[in-house]
């Protein structure tokens, strides 16, 4: 994956604003592309990571701009998440947003054994990928200011079902209905809580993902706007747009940045450029 394509246009929008970012890995990460825009944009930022990730996440946090603070926080082991919590209001007396950026489903849940995988496994696939969202919540939600705050999440559309994708589909489904009701719950206080569809990114959690490949390779034919599967910048982008006030507005949303591949019904041309 190419440098993300961060638009200086942001510059300013998280102004001070105190965002916590899980899911960065490598530089690759989408997380990682959210990160650098909410630095471009003006945000101070920390990062989460747990276990031998740690390592990966710390030398990609060196390529920011202040370099961020790395605390290991496993979003199934509560008291991790509560330890953060902790750090996080005794160094910056709250915080304004959260990205959950964190999914995984153990590999008997993708691949084309949706009838075949035990409940064990679905059950992870499900805590990490859905319930997590939640949790986080529950924890950072009350260091948010009476003003409000945001929460965005990751999604890969759920409204359909996808080859070999298997019980990842069902735990984003399960994600995006998370988002809807912490919407309800939230919204009360001033927290808006949405998530960003996007289109096939090659980052490392791809890799995982049986047929990842043919996925790429129609959003690159069918998507009106067009789709670089090598470029997060985009989705960093949309979601800078989402943690700032332009947003004040919007909550339980499922925002698209696919090129438009969602809204298609039969693929636009043909791989010679042809209509069909």
């Amino acid at each position: 994956m190419t440098a993300p394509t961060i638009h200086t246009s942001t510059s300013g929008l998280l102004r001070d604003r105190r965002v916590l970012v899980t899911g960065v890995l490598t530089p690759k990460s989408i997380a990682y592309a959210i990160a650098a825009a909410c630095h471009a944009a003006g945000a101070q930022t920390v990062l989460t990571s747990f276990g031998r990730a740690m390592s990966l996440t710390r030398r990609s946090a060196q390529r920011l701009s202040p370099q961020p603070r790395v605390l290991e926080m496993d979003v199934t082991n509560g008291e991790q998440v509560r330890a953060v919590a902790a750090e996080v209001r005794d160094s910056w007396n709250g915080l304004d947003a959260v990205v959950h950026a964190v999914g995984f489903a153990p590999d008997d849940c993708l691949g084309g054994g949706f009838l075949d995988a035990p409940w064990s496994s679905v059950a992870t696939a499900f805590e990490v990928s859905s319930y997590s969202l939640r949790t986080l919540a529950s924890e950072f939600v009350p260091l948010m200011p009476e003003t409000g705050g945001s929460l965005v999440t990751l999604t890969f559309d759920a409204t359909v079902a996808w080859p070999l994708y298997d019980w990842m589909g069902p735990a984003k489904a399960a994600l995006e209905a998370i988002v809807r009701y912490l919407a309800r719950d939230l919204g009360g206080r001033g927290v808006r809580v949405n998530a960003l569809a996007a289109g096939p990114l090659e980052t490392i959690a791809a890799k995982s993902i049986p047929g990842f490949e043919g996925l790429k390779d129609m959003w690159e034919r069918q998507a009106p706007l067009g789709w670089d599967s090598a470029d997060a910048g985009p989705v960093a982008d949309a979601c800078v747009f989402l943690l700032s006030e332009l947003a004040r507005g919007i909550t339980g949303e499922v925002l698209h940045v696919d090129g438009g591949y969602h809204s298609q019904g039969a693929p636009l041309r043909t791989a010679s450029g042809v209509g069909t």
